[in-house]
């Protein structure tokens, strides 16, 4: 957990008491103007016109005070003895009035209606309210509680000692933290490299898939050398206020010469160094006057200071060019997925505080997870847990990392999900396919699990289990990963002689693996050995880009067609495997039926892999 500095770190001011009274004090001022002015003005006609022109000619009227809006006055009783009667009636242009009330001698005198009351309800209540307001806004601004802090940088500032994160928490990217070791030599004992002459890279950019651990990375390097910390996120320095941005990024460069040696660590930097001038709008000025701003600071300070900084994204396709040239982010660290030896040395980390059982096997755990990143095996570790605890177990088992995976993998089990029979049977043949399927394709993934228990939006799942960890396929494998896909459809068809909306997922599955092919492998004997991809996709954000490529209408009729012969080849063969072999898809659907999960070992025997008298 982050902490901030307590020395250097400006303190929040605390609330004075002053300032709270006087907003109650301005509050309740302007309750109670608008309460007196309320019952002030709440004076309701008493008499009409009419009657009070009655009285006036019968000569009862004592006195009249002539209103902007209204006449009051007295009226004299019967009885001579009792207090006169007061009366309101509202005014109406009457020219004859005055003239009437001076023939009978009757006092009358005009109403001031600017007393110091209206005066309030029409500057004075404005202006506190305004006051008010402001008051309020001042407050909320941020640190200090003043316009003036905008341009404050708002890096969290960690003291070298508050840092506890090490190297030894961070596994499985030995790589990433060699290339490190270099920067925390330099910054424990710069004279090793500068009595040579030598200079130390000025910026680190860490690049990965999120989760790989780049930010835990960052503080390993501010631990390991003892050094101070700031930490800022790229989005935190644009404001909607025009040169807020270039504010906080000198007072952050300011910030760390006083501290130097230091680290600075802007994460998701791909928020604020995108390539400027490819919006066809203009972009976003302040945002490119942040970055101008940057780039001038990497530039001006010296790094014999002792100021490194660092900096992650998983984008790195759209930063600027700028920032990655020599003297500014010049040396680019790749934070790859860890291999099968990475995830178990991450998941050793990870379960230190979780008591496990001794069935536990984490050389298997980390077979079962490829692809698989830091924060997702932490993730699966957690579940565990809770999945022990929840069963009141005292201590996290094999099966319950296993359930773990399977939750994290496809979702939450759903077995309260009520399906008729006939919906089952469609399940349990389509799943039957897929294993099947891939059983018996020569170069398709190993099936670890096959279950009908709805899970998150699937109703059934087919699990695979890679032997190793693979950064490259052969066409012979992407073909069969789409013949895999279509066995569930094609089983629904041999057995039903129907199809379902079930295989959607499979289809687009298939269709994304051959149009990649043909389109950016250059696997098509047709169109040959050119790529057609219209833009460069990152390669640590997960799915398939669907744009445009910039080819004729000629080509692209020859790309679908050429994905179509793909798919309708594997169909035809597909097919053929689920025919030659319709009695054991049967025997296993029924398996699945009865079963609702059948785990690898029961698989192999149900086709034949494992025979019967060794079971």
């Amino acid at each position: 957990m982050s902490v901030e500095s307590k020395k250097d770190s400006p303190e929040k001011p605390k609330p004075s008491k002053g300032t709270g009274f006087s907003l109650w004090i301005v509050l309740l001022l302007i309750v109670g103007a608008v309460v007196l002015y309320h019952f002030m003005t709440l004076q309701d006609e008493t008499m009409l016109y009419s009657e009070f022109k009655e009285h006036l000619h019968a000569g009862r009227v004592l006195r009249v005070f002539i209103g902007e809006k209204t006449l009051s006055g007295e009226l004299k009783q019967l009885n001579s003895e009792q207090k006169p009667l007061t009366f309101t009636t509202l005014r109406i242009e009457d020219p004859d009035l005055i003239r009437t009330l001076e023939t009978q001698k009757i006092e009358y005198s005009g109403k001031d209606t600017h007393s110091w009351l209206t005066n309030f309800l029409n500057w004075g209540l404005p202006l506190a309210l305004i006051v008010f307001i402001g008051l309020i806004i001042i407050g909320r601004i941020g640190p200090g509680s003043s316009i003036m802090s905008f341009g404050k940088s708002r890096a969290r500032f960690y003291e070298e000692d508050e840092m506890k994160v090490t190297f030894d928490d961070v596994a499985g990217i030995d790589e990433a933290k060699e290339e490190l070791i270099e920067i925390i030599e330099f910054l424990s004992n710069p004279e090793k490299f500068t009595n040579l002459g030598g200079k130390i890279p000025k910026g680190a950019l860490l690049v990965g898939a999120p989760g790989t651990g780049k930010t835990l990375l960052a503080k390993a390097v501010a631990g390991e050398a003892k050094v101070p910390f700031l930490s800022i996120s790229g989005s935190a320095f644009v404001e909607m206020f025009v040169g807020v941005g270039a504010s906080r990024v000198r007072d952050l460069f300011h910030q760390a010469q006083h501290k130097a040696p230091c680290i600075i660590f802007i994460d998701e930097l791909d928020a604020l160094g995108k390539t400027r001038g490819v919006n066809p709008v203009g972009g976003h000025d302040e945002r490119e006057q942040t970055l101008n701003q940057l780039l001038v600071e990497m530039d001006g300070f010296d790094s014999r200071v002792g100021v490194i900084i660092m900096a992650a994204t998983n984008r790195p396709e759209i930063l600027d060019q700028a920032l990655l040239r020599p003297g500014r982010f010049d040396r680019q660290i790749f934070v790859d997925r860890p291999d099968i030896k990475g995830r178990e040395a991450i998941l050793r980390v990870h379960v230190k505080e979780v008591k496990l059982a001794e069935d536990v096997d984490v050389n298997v755990i980390a077979g079962r997870t490829p692809g698989f990143v830091g924060a997702d095996l932490a993730n699966i570790v957690n579940e565990a847990a809770l999945l022990a605890a929840r069963r009141d177990k005292q201590a996290v088992e094999m099966s319950d990392l296993e359930e773990a995976i399977d939750r994290v993998v496809a979702g939450l089990e759903k077995k309260s999900r009520v399906m008729t029979k006939k919906e089952k049977e469609l399940i349990a043949y389509h799943e039957a396919g897929h294993a099947l399927v891939a059983s018996f394709l020569p170069n398709a993934t190993p099936v670890h699990k096959v279950s009908i228990i709805p899970r998150g939006l699937a109703l059934g799942v087919t699990m695979f289990l890679p032997t190793e960890d693979r950064y490259l396929m052969t066409k012979a494998e992407l073909l069969d990963q789409i013949g895999t896909a279509l066995g569930g459809r094609i089983a629904e068809e041999l057995t039903f002689q129907e199809t379902t909306s079930g295989a959607r997922d499979d289809l687009r599955r298939a269709s994304e693996i051959a149009r990649m092919m043909v389109t950016e492998y250059g696997m098509s004997e047709k169109l040959g050995l050119v790529t057609f991809e219209s833009n460069y996709r990152s390669p640590f954000l997960d799915g398939y880009a669907s744009a445009e490529g910039a080819y004729s209408d000629t080509t692209a009729y020859q790309i679908d067609q050429e994905v179509k012969h793909i798919i309708d080849e594997a169909y035809l063969r597909v097919r053929d495997i689920l025919e030659q072999h319709l009695e054991t898809l049967q025997n296993l659907a029924r398996v699945l039926l009865e079963k609702e999960v059948v785990e690898r070992e029961e698989f192999d025997r149900i086709i034949g892999k494992i025979p019967l008298e060794s079971a």
